[in-house]
């Protein structure tokens, strides 16, 4: 073992340090003791607190058990019970059924083509709010109005819209008038699957504005500044950094939408009065059963549903977490 001798003060004795492990003085045992009960005590708090927060979930999970998980239940396992009660696949012969087919394939065709639009315009939108202040007042009210307009649906936006370009609406009559063109020459436009798509799109869009928005904030300036110093241009550092890193995000909110398209019935029910998407026909065989030789059709059709958005939503949640990965 090595010593090493200090200088010793006069009339003091000489001091000699060894080298090796140090042991805690008073003071450090004390604090080290007193940290330990601290966490002894702090322990139980932490763990009822916890307690108290799962309490205060449980008016929100009774409601989803309530409102949400025990209908779809029910609604979903309807389908495989024939009239008697008995369980049965033999149901699932409604997929095959021409009506069910076009209903499928109208829904397909709304949420694709309305989601398709909407997104792209969404982007339009996020990429010009982009450049604003997040904290500027035009920023707050786009932003505010999108929340609003995203939610803004069923009866309320039907009747908007019926006033605007319906039969004798605003501006059908103005176009009219004014340069001769009639949006309803062959049929009301608005009162079909394809003119749905008018209506539909106007909650697209700010619903893509606020799902996309934050993936494109999470584009790094510095990402740019980079790329200019290697010597990429604008137009190469989008197409090899900035649109790869914003695909998953985008194709994400792409599929959200094509679900939110898929699942809504308040607004198509205010103006289309029978089937031709999915939704509609539910309504349809729930009033009257329209399929010769097969019971509770309606419960087939919801299942159909939630194979559909089960599929959507896995994706989404697939592009979501890989999105995720440069937004931190």
């Amino acid at each position: 073992m090595t010593t090493a001798s200090a200088p010793a003060a006069p009339g003091a004795a000489p001091a000699t340090a060894t080298a090796g492990p140090r042991t805690a003085g008073p003071a450090a045992t004390s604090a080290a003791a007193a940290d330990a009960t601290a966490r002894r005590v702090a322990g139980p708090r932490v763990r009822r607190r916890g307690g108290v927060a799962w309490l205060g979930l449980t008016p929100f999970a009774a409601y989803v058990l309530l409102f949400l998980a025990v209908p779809a239940v029910i609604a979903v396992g309807s389908g495989f019970f024939d009239g008697s009660g008995r369980f049965t696949v033999a149901n699932l012969a409604a997929f095959a059924d021409p009506s069910v087919l076009r209903a499928f394939g109208g829904s397909f065709a709304l949420s694709a083509v309305s989601a398709v639009i909407g997104a792209v315009i969404g982007a339009v939108v996020c990429w010009a709010l982009a450049a604003l202040r997040p904290d500027g007042v035009v920023r707050s009210m786009i932003d505010s109005a999108a929340s609003v307009l995203a939610q803004f649906g069923g009866v309320m936006l039907a009747f908007a819209f019926i006033a605007t370009i319906g039969a004798q609406g605003l501006v059908t009559t103005w176009l009219v008038s004014a340069f001769h063109v009639d949006l309803n020459a062959n049929g009301a436009f608005l009162y079909t699957v394809p003119g749905l798509v008018i209506p539909y799109v106007y909650f697209q869009v700010p619903l893509m504005v606020l799902t996309f928005m934050p993936a494109l904030e999470g584009v790094k300036t510095q990402w740019g500044e980079a790329a200019a110093t290697l010597g990429a241009s604008r137009l190469t550092y989008w197409r090899r950094i900035g649109l790869p890193v914003l695909a998953p995000a985008f194709w994400g909110s792409l599929l959200l939408l094509f679900a939110n398209g898929f699942s809504s019935f308040a607004t198509a029910a205010a103006l289309i009065s029978q089937g031709g998407i999915v939704p509609l026909t539910i309504r349809t065989q729930l009033t009257s059963e329209t399929i010769i030789g097969l019971q509770n059709v309606a419960g087939v059709l919801a299942f159909g549903m939630v194979v559909v958005m089960a599929v959507v939503m896995a994706g989404y949640s697939l592009l979501q977490r890989r999105a995720a990965r440069w937004q931190r």
